[in-house]
Protein backbone atom coordinates (compact mmCIF):
# COMPACT_ATOMS: atom_id res chain seq x y z
CA UNK A 1 0.00 0.00 0.00
CA UNK A 2 2.78 2.45 0.83
CA UNK A 3 4.32 1.67 -2.52
CA UNK A 4 1.09 2.50 -4.29
CA UNK A 5 0.72 5.86 -2.57
CA UNK A 6 4.26 6.75 -3.53
CA UNK A 7 3.49 6.14 -7.19
CA UNK A 8 0.46 8.39 -7.06
CA UNK A 9 2.50 11.22 -5.56
CA UNK A 10 5.52 11.01 -7.93
CA UNK A 11 5.22 13.28 -10.93
CA UNK A 12 5.65 11.74 -14.31
CA UNK A 13 8.58 12.85 -16.44
CA UNK A 14 7.77 13.35 -20.04
CA UNK A 15 10.67 12.32 -22.26
CA UNK A 16 9.19 14.24 -25.18
CA UNK A 17 9.46 17.48 -23.22
CA UNK A 18 13.15 16.77 -22.46
CA UNK A 19 13.85 15.97 -26.12
CA UNK A 20 12.10 19.16 -27.24
CA UNK A 21 14.15 21.25 -24.82
CA UNK A 22 17.36 19.55 -25.95
CA UNK A 23 16.55 20.05 -29.62
CA UNK A 24 15.53 23.65 -28.93
CA UNK A 25 18.85 24.27 -27.17
CA UNK A 26 20.68 22.61 -30.04
CA UNK A 27 18.78 24.81 -32.49
CA UNK A 28 19.51 27.92 -30.43
CA UNK A 29 23.17 26.97 -30.22
CA UNK A 30 23.30 26.41 -33.98
CA UNK A 31 21.62 29.77 -34.58
CA UNK A 32 24.06 31.47 -32.22
CA UNK A 33 27.00 29.77 -33.90
CA UNK A 34 25.78 30.86 -37.35
CA UNK A 35 25.27 34.40 -36.07
CA UNK A 36 28.84 34.47 -34.77
CA UNK A 37 30.20 33.16 -38.09
CA UNK A 38 28.20 35.78 -39.98
CA UNK A 39 29.47 38.53 -37.68
CA UNK A 40 33.07 37.42 -38.12
CA UNK A 41 32.64 37.30 -41.90
CA UNK A 42 31.17 40.79 -41.88
CA UNK A 43 34.02 42.03 -39.69
CA UNK A 44 36.57 40.55 -42.12
CA UNK A 45 34.87 42.27 -45.06
CA UNK A 46 34.82 45.60 -43.22
CA UNK A 47 38.49 45.25 -42.25
CA UNK A 48 39.44 44.53 -45.87
CA UNK A 49 37.43 47.54 -47.05
CA UNK A 50 39.10 49.71 -44.40
CA UNK A 51 42.55 48.59 -45.51
CA UNK A 52 41.70 49.30 -49.16
CA UNK A 53 40.35 52.73 -48.25
CA UNK A 54 43.48 53.52 -46.22
CA UNK A 55 45.66 52.50 -49.17
CA UNK A 56 43.65 54.71 -51.54
CA UNK A 57 43.83 57.58 -49.05
CA UNK A 58 47.61 57.20 -48.89
CA UNK A 59 47.80 57.42 -52.70
CA UNK A 60 45.54 60.49 -52.77
CA UNK A 61 47.64 62.13 -50.04
CA UNK A 62 50.81 61.45 -52.02
CA UNK A 63 49.25 62.99 -55.14
CA UNK A 64 48.06 66.01 -53.12
CA UNK A 65 51.59 66.63 -51.81
CA UNK A 66 52.99 66.38 -55.34
CA UNK A 67 50.43 68.87 -56.67
CA UNK A 68 51.10 71.18 -53.71
CA UNK A 69 54.85 71.16 -54.50
CA UNK A 70 54.15 71.90 -58.17
CA UNK A 71 51.84 74.74 -57.21
CA UNK A 72 54.37 76.25 -54.82
CA UNK A 73 57.13 75.95 -57.42
CA UNK A 74 55.05 77.60 -60.16
CA UNK A 75 53.22 80.18 -58.05
CA UNK A 76 56.11 82.72 -57.94
CA UNK A 77 56.47 82.46 -61.71
CA UNK A 78 52.73 82.92 -62.21
CA UNK A 79 52.75 86.01 -59.96
CA UNK A 80 55.72 87.43 -61.85
CA UNK A 81 54.02 86.82 -65.22
CA UNK A 82 50.87 88.53 -63.94
CA UNK A 83 52.87 91.52 -62.74
CA UNK A 84 54.65 91.79 -66.10
CA UNK A 85 51.32 91.53 -67.92
CA UNK A 86 49.84 94.24 -65.66
CA UNK A 87 52.82 96.51 -66.36
CA UNK A 88 52.50 96.11 -70.12
CA UNK A 89 48.80 96.92 -70.26
CA UNK A 90 48.00 99.93 -72.48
Amino acid sequence: MWNMMMCDVMPTISEDNVNQQTSQLSGDEANFEQLMVDLLDERDKLMEKLQNTQTELGQVEKERRSLQRQLQANLPQMKRNKLLKDVHLP
